[in-house]
C-alpha cells in the first residue's frame, strides 16, 4: 500500500488486527486516496465483536469481515472528493454519516450500487 499502514485498520482492542483487513479492499482504498489527493484519516477499520457491540455495529458488519472503513471528512467538499474518488476507485456501497465520516465497504453479502446515510 501506498497510502497506509495495517495498523491504521487496527481495531482498538486489539493490536495488530488490521492485518485481517482483506486485500482487494485495501487495494481499491489505496487507489481511491490516490485519485482524491488528499489525506483520508481512517476512524474505523478492523473491528473485532467486542469492540462492534461497544460502537453499536450492525450485527453482520463489514467492518468485523475486515472489507470495510470509515474515514474521516471535515465538510461537504472533502466528502464530495472521497465519495468521488470513492466511486471511481470500483466501491459501490458507500455510507454517509452525520457525524463527519464516509463509510466505503466491498461486502459481497450485501446489496450492491447503493449510497445510504446513517440516522
Amino acid at each position: 500500500m501506498k497510502w497506509f499502514n495495517y495498523s491504521e485498520f487496527d481495531s482498538p482492542d486489539e493490536p495488530g488486527s488490521g492485518n485481517y483487513m482483506d486485500e482487494e479492499f485495501l487495494e481499491m482504498l489505496d487507489d481511491a486516496r490516490s485519485r482524491a489527493g488528499i489525506p483520508f484519516v481512517i476512524t474505523s477499520g478492523y473491528r473485532t465483536e467486542a469492540h462492534n457491540f461497544e460502537v453499536g455495529g450492525t450485527q453482520n458488519s463489514s467492518h468485523m469481515k475486515g472489507c470495510a472503513a470509515d474515514i474521516a471528512c471535515r465538510g461537504s467538499r472533502d466528502r464530495f472528493i472521497i465519495v468521488t474518488a470513492l466511486l471511481e476507485a470500483g466501491f459501490d456501497r458507500i455510507g454517509i454519516g452525520n457525524d463527519g465520516f464516509v463509510h466505503c465497504d466491498t461486502d459481497w453479502e450485501k446489496p450492491s450500487n447503493v449510497i445510504f446515510t446513517y440516522n
